[in-house]
C-alpha cells in the first residue's frame, strides 16, 4: 500500500461524516440543489465531494465499482484504507464512481426488485461543471421546478419511468454536490 493512501481522510470523522451525511440527505430531499461539502481529499481524479461521499456512505459492507479512469492503484488503496469497501464489478455494486461515459452501460447496474427497490445502485457521477441550469426537474422535494446541469436527459427519463425501481445519482464537482433520486422527472429545458 502506498503511503499516500494513509492521508486525505476526515480529521474528525464522527463530526465530519455526520455533516456530510446531513448534506447528502438534504441533496436527495431537494433534487437540483447544489451543496458545498468538504473535509477529505482522495487521489486524483476523485473530487473532494466524491471523497467525502465515499468516506460517509461506504464501508466494508458496501460494494463499490470504480469506473475506468477512477480505477487506479492510488484510488484503490485510498478506498481500501479509509472505507474497507470491497471493489466489485458493475453488477454487484451498491455505489459506482466515475465520469458519466465511463459508468456505461447503465443497464448493467442493479435497479432493485419490486419487493426490495432499495437494493439498487447509487451512481456518483464526477462532472466537469455543476450548475443550477440545464435540465428541468420536477417531482418530490421540488416546489415548482429546479434546474441542474446533467450529462444527458434521456437516461434519467427512462430511469424515472421505472420508479420505484431504478438508480439514484449524486453529482460531484470539486467541493460541490447535488443529487437526483429516481423519483425526479427530468425534461429538456
Amino acid at each position: 500500500m502506498r503511503t499516500e493512501a494513509l492521508t486525505g481522510g476526515f480529521a474528525d470523522a464522527p463530526v465530519e461524516a455526520a455533516q456530510v451525511f446531513r448534506a447528502t440527505l438534504e441533496a436527495l430531499a431537494r433534487p437540483g440543489r447544489i451543496a458545498t461539502v468538504g473535509g477529505a481529499e482522495a487521489p486524483a481524479p476523485v473530487s473532494g465531494a466524491a471523497a467525502v461521499l465515499l468516506l460517509t456512505l461506504c464501508d466494508h459492507e458496501t460494494p463499490l465499482f470504480l469506473a475506468p479512469g477512477h480505477d487506479g492503484p492510488e484510488v484503490r488503496d485510498w478506498v481500501s484504507f479509509h472505507t474497507g469497501a470491497p471493489l466489485v464489478g458493475r453488477e454487484e455494486a451498491t455505489f459506482a464512481l466515475g465520469h458519466w461515459p465511463a459508468l456505461a452501460p447503465l443497464g448493467a447496474y442493479r435497479i432493485g426488485t419490486p419487493d426490495y427497490p432499495d437494493r439498487s445502485v447509487s451512481l456518483i457521477v464526477e462532472m466537469e461543471a455543476l450548475a443550477a441550469r440545464g435540465a428541468r426537474l420536477t417531482g418530490p422535494g421540488i416546489e415548482t421546478e429546479a434546474f441542474l446541469s446533467l450529462p444527458e436527459t434521456e437516461a434519467f427519463r427512462r430511469n424515472n419511468a421505472r420508479f420505484p425501481l431504478g438508480w439514484d445519482c449524486f453529482f460531484t464537482c470539486g467541493q460541490s454536490l447535488a443529487a437526483l433520486p429516481r423519483s425526479t422527472r427530468v425534461e429538456e429545458a
